[in-house]
This record gives C-alpha cells, structure tokens and sequence, in this order.
C-alpha cells in the first residue's frame, strides 16, 4: 500500500472528521480509507485516531503525527505545483457554493466565458443561502457576501454589490410612492430576506445618515422568490443589484432612491487555508475577479485582490 497516499487519506480523515466523509471526499470505499489509515498506525507502531461508533478523535500521538504530516503534505503539494504551475492545465469538477442570488444574467455571462477558456474544467456550483462548511461538505470553494469573512479561511475580496429598495408600478399605485426613505417605516410593508440582518436598514444620502426600520410582510431565504413576490406587487424589497437590472431598465420595477444608498456586502472568493490552491481554483478567482473590475456596475475598490488571510 503507497504510503504518500494513507499520509493523504490520514489528513482527509481528520479533516473531515469521519472514515465516511473522507471516503466520499477522496472518491474511495469506506473501507479502502479504514485500511490507509490502519497501514500507517501499523508502520508507525501506535494508535493515531480514537474510534466509536459515533466519534472520532485523535490520540496524542496521532495529533503530533496529523501537524507534521499536514507540514509535509503541503512542501510536498508546493513542490509539485512549482514545477507543473506553468504548464498545467485547469481541469477536472469545480465544486462552488454561492448565495442564490448569483443566479443572474450577469453571473450566468462569466460562467459561459470562463468554461470558454478553460474546456476541460466541470463547475458544479451549488445555490444556497445558507453557511456551508467547505471542508465537510467538500467544496473546492466558495463566493460569499458578507461585512465579516470568517478568520479561519482564505479570502479574495471581489466586488461590492449594493442592494438597492424596489417596487412594482402596480404596488407604488396603490399604495403611492415614499418621497423620503423615512416614510418606509411608517407606510409601507417590506419583503425581507432572512439571509442578511435588514430589520433596519442605514441610508446615507443627501441629508446625511439615518436608519429606518422595516415592517416586514414576508421573510423568505430565496432571492427568486422575493424578485416574483415584489414584481407581483406584495410589497417592497431590498434587491441585489445584479438581480434587478433587466427589471428597473424594462419598468417591470421602480428603484426608489437612487440618491441614497444602503447596504452592499463586499463579494469574496473563499477557500480553505490551504498554503496552495489547485490550478483551477487559481484560475476561476483570477477570472471572476477580472470580470468584475472590468465592469463599470462594480465597486471593486478595498482591499487589494492579492490573495489574503484575515488574521
């Protein structure tokens, strides 16, 4: 049995904190990952994971042995990737999470540009506004907005993506159209995303920084049910940007104070605090992040786009 693979699927274990998940993770049987690691234990001459039917933990000895193993992992990954950096190819699947509201046109356009460059690379993106853990669930990486990346991960700051409040012509007929953001609050009902804290919301404009509360008609996790229910006229809503634009330049829905804006979550590419990225991660960053600077819709100004860890 190839040692470099049991160190592998050793880490995997311990990552992803099951024989089970590793197995799927690494695309083996369940017990193909058993043996790798009961291999190492039997060279080593001592017991690396504590096992019951429901916990696993490392022993002393094995949590020594998974530091140094990582370490060397990583030299190792390093070393490959200095030699093959400039002629592999991206290839292979790309598994992606990101919020449901990059399903745009705008979004969709970047996909269909990238796959053109890289043929050979599969991205199965996964829409989900909900925290997904990259590890456990074996995501390559993630696109993620929010005012606070978590410090246990790698992140590329993108873009910012401001939200802008809307309405439909049939909503603002029959229920007139606010003249100041304040009479929100007092008049109007709003369709609240429950993936972002909007229950007041701060607008910053020509008579300076106030914040206004929201009366909620309807809370919803799905960005494309809150775009049907406001082009269907329950009531207002806070849009992503990128949802809306086809609606306000149709009329299908009005954008109400443009002079003021809200709240825009900076956009950051996310990946696991690997030392090295693989060849096709590297290269959807490198892609998205140059198709937003091009875009003049897009704030990309912040933190410099060189690959950071927030510490």
């Amino acid at each position: 049995m190839d040692g470099l693979t049991s160190l592998r699927v050793f880490r995997d274990v311990v990552e992803a904190g099951s024989f089970v998940k590793a197995a799927e993770r690494l695309d083996i049987s369940t017990a193909m990952t058993s043996k790798h690691v009961a291999n190492l234990e039997r060279q080593l001459g001592v017991r690396l994971l504590n096992r019951t039917t429901r916990h696993l933990s490392l022993t002393e000895a094995g949590s020594v042995y998974y530091e140094q193993c990582r370490e060397a992992l990583d030299i190792l990954q390093a070393a490959e990737s200095a030699v093959g950096s400039q002629t592999d190819k991206p290839r292979g699947v790309l598994k992606i999470t990101a919020p449901g509201w990059f399903a745009n046109a705008k979004f969709a356009d970047i996909l269909v540009a990238y796959r053109a460059r890289y043929p050979e690379v599969l991205i199965d993106l996964r829409l989900e506004n909900r925290f997904v853990d990259l590890v456990e669930e074996g995501y390559d990486m993630a696109l993620r907005a929010t005012s606070e990346p978590s410090p246990t991960m790698i992140v590329r700051p993108l873009c910012k993506v401001p939200f802008v409040l809307v309405g439909s012509p049939g909503y603002l007929k029959r229920r007139g159209r606010p003249q100041h953001p304040r009479e929100i609050g007092e008049r109007h009902e709003i369709i609240l995303p429950t993936y972002t804290s909007v229950d007041s919301v701060e607008f910053n404009g020509p008579d300076g920084v106030f914040t206004v509360k929201n009366n909620a008609v309807l809370k919803t996790n799905d960005s494309s049910m809150s775009l049907q229910l406001v082009r269907a006229g329950l009531g207002l809503a806070y849009m992503p940007e990128w949802i809306v634009e086809q609606d306000l330049a149709s009329g299908a829905l009005t954008h109400l104070f443009p002079a003021y804006t809200t709240f825009a979550p900076r956009v950051y590419a996310v990946y696991t605090s690997r030392k090295y990225m693989t060849t096709k991660v590297r290269t959807f960053i490198d892609f998205v992040s140059e198709a937003l600077s091009n875009d003049d819709g897009f704030d990309t100004h912040g933190p410099s786009n060189a690959a950071r860890k927030l510490g």
